[in-house]
């Protein structure tokens, strides 16, 4: 299984960016919902998520409320802002291109 160290550098911001896109949510459920959408492949812990959960929120693409989970628990819940949302749609171009030149450079290593 991949860890958050084997994780390309900035995939971690381009895959929170895309999981608070969706809906708000606090972070052991954006954690898990990598996981389930990555089919158990990418697993991030709290010691790679909260820092990198901070550092997007000081720069203004995500904002955080406290609010009760489904637990009755308090929790920060965390929301993407306009400017996250430009930022995702960079992010993923970006990603894109960059897989996309990556698989063509293996596609020709093994011809």
């Amino acid at each position: 299984m991949t860890k958050p160290k084997d994780l390309v550098q900035g995939t971690l911001d381009l895959l929170i960016l895309r999981i608070v896109a969706l809906e708000p949510m606090h972070g052991w459920a954006i954690a898990h919902r990598i996981r389930q959408m990555s089919s158990e492949v990418l697993q991030v812990g709290q010691s790679a998520l909260y820092p990198a959960l901070h550092k997007l929120e000081q720069e203004g693409w995500i904002t955080a409320e406290w609010k009760q989970t489904e637990n009755n628990r308090r929790a920060k819940f965390y929301s993407i802002t306009r400017l996250g949302k430009r930022q995702l749609e960079s992010e993923a171009a970006n990603w894109r291109r960059l897989s996309a030149a990556i698989s063509q450079v293996i596609q020709i290593s093994e011809a």
